[in-house]
């Protein structure tokens, strides 16, 4: 059955391809992991680095014009004594999340892994002196937990990753490299020079350690490609070299999946679209007027508070009840949420955040069945709720907990059995002009779960 749907899922690829995706054909693996992909539906995502430390977010080198040599003293006192790897992946599985992705590298520069591209790694520059990307690989293996990278493809810090963008300008840089002064560059139009090849060298053997190193990945999640989108028709696959780059991954893992989160329709060579802190068909944040592909899985990454790394006045969390209504929304667009924690500087997870961990995977013990695997439902998106689908049950998650009764526009489905999920309890609906009319039972829990079975 599997077989048939990845050649069914490949033929349907070839017919009916996305503009960007035209030239890209993906192997079997790569089926099978988006399949592996989109049916997991619930993952962790985990900003961590020296930001940490000054407790004002990942963008603070960039907010605050830090100057990147002044920065880089930081790791020199990083050392996160109660970082436990095993803990971590422990509590996110318990969440009921089926992967995590971390930033291996965020746009400070910093390395959250041994790397021989530079000596500014965990491992090199700190006291601490550890590989915190091999211990948790190590305990995602070992609990079976998915593990994806996030890879900056910008850096406020180096030299030859120039011309600058239009981000981290004030970090000090001065276009020197290797003691040589660089050439002056028209930023409003990339021109490739012998430093900024050296840069893309500088990535390319990361992603290599990467994908080396740590055993079986999930995904490489790209971020910052919008940092030099100058031209006039928009950002070039070309500046950054994608087209190398992602082939460099496919070849070293077939089934490793690529995300980029810049924003636009996707480019060919990737196998995730992302929308960022929007369920896709919104755009509250302004990031997501890219047309939904209906081929690639889906992703939405979001905060549990204001924040991605660690800030030590965000306390505003998220609600547990808001949190688990957005995991349901996020999936009844045939998405994946992936839910952000900023870790401390210590190395611990904030006590509000595995407070949420642990009520999301109580729920999910419950109700895993209407999330896990399912696709979006054949019922829109409703006043009173939304909707998955898993083969031929309907799964109604109703979010109005005054409703006696709803309507349900199921025009042209036959409904033949209506009943409580988890109680089984049937319920009384009746036949309407467009749909069907529900009667719900009374219930104090704040999101109602009801199945129907339909031919």
């Amino acid at each position: 059955m599997m077989k048939l749907f990845l050649l069914l899922f490949a033929a349907f690829m070839a017919v009916i391809p996305l503009k960007a995706q035209e030239n890209y054909q993906p192997t079997q693996e790569n089926l099978q992991s988006r399949k592996e992909f989109a049916d997991a539906k619930f993952g962790i995502f985990i900003h961590w680095g020296l930001y940490s430390m000054l407790g004002d977010g990942e963008w603070i080198m960039h907010n605050e014009n830090i100057n990147y040599k002044e920065y880089e003293r930081l790791a020199g006192a990083f050392y996160p004594s109660k970082f436990n790897a095993e803990e971590w992946v422990k509590a996110i599985k318990e969440s009921g999340a089926k992967y995590i992705c971390i930033t291996s590298r965020h746009h400070d520069g910093f390395s959250l892994f041994k790397t021989k591209a530079t000596t500014y790694n965990s491992v090199d520059a700190t006291p601490f002196k550890r590989d915190i990307l091999a211990e948790l690989a190590q305990e995602c293996h070992k609990q079976g937990i998915r593990l994806h990278f996030y890879y900056s493809h910008l850096d406020w810090g180096r030299e030859d990753y120039y011309p600058v963008g239009r981000t981290g300008r004030g970090t000090g840089r001065k276009g020197i490299f290797d003691g040589k002064k660089l050439p002056e560059i028209d930023s409003a139009v990339f021109q490739t020079n012998w430093a900024y090849e050296n840069y893309l060298k500088f990535m390319d053997t990361q992603l290599t350690e990467l994908l080396t190193n740590y055993g079986k990945i999930g995904a490489i999640w790209f971020d910052g490609v919008w940092d030099r989108d100058h031209q006039e028709n928009g950002l070039k696959a070309e500046t950054w070299n994608l087209a190398n780059q992602y082939s460099l991954i496919h070849k070293l893992q077939p089934g490793c999946l690529i995300g980029n989160n810049h924003h636009m329709d996707p480019y060919p060579g990737e196998d995730i679209q992302i929308f960022e802190r929007d369920i896709p068909g919104q755009n509250l944040y302004g990031y997501s007027e890219q047309a939904i592909s209906q081929i690639l899985p889906l992703e939405t990454c979001q905060t549990m508070n204001r924040s991605w790394g660690y800030r030590i006045t965000d306390t505003t969390y998220k609600s547990a009840d808001f949190l688990i209504k957005y995991l349901i929304q996020t999936s009844a667009k045939g998405a994946n949420l992936l839910l952000n924690i900023g870790p401390r500087p210590d190395g611990t997870l904030p006590e509000e955040a595995l407070c949420r961990l642990k009520s999301i995977g109580e729920w999910l013990k419950q109700y895993g069945e209407t999330i896990y695997g399912t696709t979006a439902g054949i019922v829109a998106e409703q006043p009173w709720g939304v909707s998955t689908k898993k083969g031929k049950r309907n799964f109604l998650h109703i979010f109005d907990t005054e409703a006696t009764e709803i309507f349900v526009p199921v025009k042209e489905t036959k409904i033949y059995e209506c009943k409580e999920y988890l109680s089984g309890n049937k319920l009384n609906f009746k036949k309407v002009k467009d749909g069907i009319n529900i009667t719900l039972q009374p219930s104090d829990s704040p999101v109602r779960t009801i199945e129907f079975l339909y031919k």
